[in-house]
This record gives structure tokens, sequence and C-alpha cells, in this order.
């Protein structure tokens, strides 16, 4: 059985964003897939890494929880809009708070290669936009995806990470919102 964690970086709670979580959730579990979730904006922590990497931090428990989520599943689909062409303040934290090293990745011992300590896991990510997609991509070089796919999620061993972007957010009617919401649903039944 597929285990399917939803991480969702929206702080808003009546966001389309969590919307479109339980359009992924809804879909899964049609298929008997086992779905955790992760709202970042309900987790408790301290989101800023005070000391860089030059003195550990201890966890909160909200962080030691959602570590074991992360390690537990199979898939991870990640959640979030592009704010200013970046990820949420919150989501930024809670990955610089939680991919440290020894948890998520380590540095191999006076090298500069490193391996990567969620191999085995596959990941989506689904991102929204008052923008089209293919207008992020050319004019601005996606830089949250990248962020996020190539220096997160593969650097700590997941792959392969898919993408999809939705947008434009802003103006998308109704019937438009439903179509994402349909599109995000029957990818959840297919778990990619």
């Amino acid at each position: 059985m597929k285990n399917i964690l939803i991480i969702n970086g929206h702080p808003n709670p009546d966001s389309f964003n969590h919307a479109l979580a339980a359009a992924y959730r809804a879909g899964a579990l049609k298929t008997g897939a086992s779905i955790t979730e992760i709202n970042i904006s309900a987790l408790i922590f301290d989101p800023n890494l005070a000391y860089g990497y030059t003195k550990r931090i201890d966890l909160e428990p909200d962080l030691l929880e959602s570590l074991e989520k992360i390690k537990a599943a199979n898939h991870l689909v990640w959640i979030h809009p592009v704010w200013w062409g970046g990820l949420p303040a919150v989501m930024k934290g809670f990955i610089d708070r939680l991919f440290l090293p020894g948890l998520t990745y380590q540095y191999r011992e006076n090298s500069l290669f490193w391996d990567g300590l969620l191999t085995g896991k596959t990941a989506r990510i689904i991102t929204t936009m008052d923008q089209p997609g293919w207008y992020y991509r050319l004019v601005y070089g996606s830089p949250s995806i990248r962020q996020l796919k190539k220096s997160t999620l593969e650097f700590c061993g997941i792959k392969p990470v898919k993408v999809s972007t939705i947008g434009i957010i802003k103006t998308a009617s109704l019937k438009q919102r439903q179509k994402w919401l349909d599109k995000i649903h029957l990818m959840g039944q297919r778990h990619k």
C-alpha cells in the first residue's frame, strides 16, 4: 500500500491550496492509499534557523512528528503558492529547521559530496500562482520550484520529483477552479 504524505505550505486554511490538498487526498483515498498530512501553518515551531548550521537547536515536538511522517512516506505531495517568486515564509522556515545534516542528508567526511537520506521516495510539487506557469518558467526561471525540487528534495535523495503549476489563480472562474480540482483529484488516484 502506498503511504502518501501531503504537505501544505499555505498559511491560510481557507485558501485554494487547501482545496487542492483535499482533492488530492480524496482521489488517493479511493485507491486505498494511506494518507497523512502536514499543514505547516498549524505546527508550533520557531521557523528561524537562528545559528545556521553552527549550533543545533532542538526540534520542537511538531517538527519531530513531521520528520517521522516524512520518513514513513513513500510519496510526498508538496502544495504551496508562489509569493514573490518564492515559497511562503513559514514553509521556508519549516524546511530550514527540519531538512538538516544527519536528518535528511549527510555530507561525506572531508568531501564536498553528500548522501541523501530520503532515498526511495518520490514527490509531486503542486504550486499555485497569479501568472501562467510558462511565464514563471521563461521569465523568472521558476525559482521556488528549482529551490524545492533541486536544492531540497533531490538533494536529500527524493526522485523523481514531478511538478504541476496552477494559475492564474486571481482571475480564475469557479468553472476553471473546478477543472483544476478535478485534475488534482485524478492525480491523487494515480498517486502521481
